[in-house]
């Protein structure tokens, strides 16, 4: 199965701490933290990927085409880039159209680490999405879900702590719901999956494992240390 990889962002919120590379290649001990992604997806059994790209893409590709004959050995890899900014919706609609992609696929984002749930995630009916319980979900946003494990409601961000249900950042997707793609850039979560949830068909994979999405520098540098911990510290 392929796996999607959103890697066309700006990252603007973690500058201050990279600002030379895109926020997927930044450094983590000896290598970008895109290599320990594509690392932990081989062991998860992902040998197909197509990166999403559009902010400094070049640097993303030079850094793939130097790891075709070394991590990536053993993988398919392409890439497309956007040609201007399409949001996370329009550019997974956008990708399907230019690589005419008809099987469903998986869908992260590339700057979110999660321990596990590649082959959850696989194995559940499309369309669907893994969530995650965590102590503070205000910087997220809440998923709500029924005892049928449908998506029931998203609750936005806030400024007040509080534990629930987010998303996780890693899909199981198929191509017929962006058929009738207007060409428009769309935000997957505000569109989409708000759309999806109001039709009651879209299914939560509820995960229990490491997760931390590294766009601030605080978090950035909080998997810096778990990684030279040799990954023993709690994230």
């Amino acid at each position: 199965m392929k796996l999607l990889v959103l890697a066309g962002g700006f990252g603007t919120r973690l500058q201050s701490a990279v600002a030379e590379v895109p926020k997927v290649l930044a450094p983590v001990g000896d290598v970008p933290f895109l290599y320990l992604q594509i690392e932990h997806w081989i062991s998860q059994d992902l040998w197909s990927f197509v990166f999403l790209l559009h902010h400094q893409a070049d640097l993303i590709i030079q850094f793939l085409e130097f790891e075709k004959n070394k991590l990536l050995k053993d993988c398919e890899v392409t890439w497309v880039i956007e040609p201007d900014p399409m949001d996370t919706g329009g550019a997974v609609a956008y990708t399907i159209g230019e690589l005419k992609l008809t099987d469903d696929f998986l869908l992260t984002n590339a700057d979110t680490w999660l321990g596990t749930g590649i082959k959850a995630v696989a194995q559940s009916t499309t369309p669907s999405m893994a969530v995650l319980s965590v102590s503070d979900a205000s910087r997220y946003g809440q998923v709500e879900f029924d005892d049928q494990l449908k998506v029931t409601n998203f609750i936005e961000k806030s400024n007040t702590q509080v534990s629930g249900w987010i998303n996780a950042g890693l899909c199981h997707l198929n191509v017929e719901i962006f058929q009738n793609w207007d060409g428009r850039p769309f935000s997957l979560e505000r569109v989409l999956f708000t759309q999806l949830a109001g039709e009651g068909a879209l299914t939560t994979v509820a995960l229990q494992t490491d997760f931390i999405d590294i766009g601030i520098p605080e978090d950035y540098f909080r998997f810096c240390k778990w990684i030279k911990s040799g990954k023993k510290n709690e994230l």
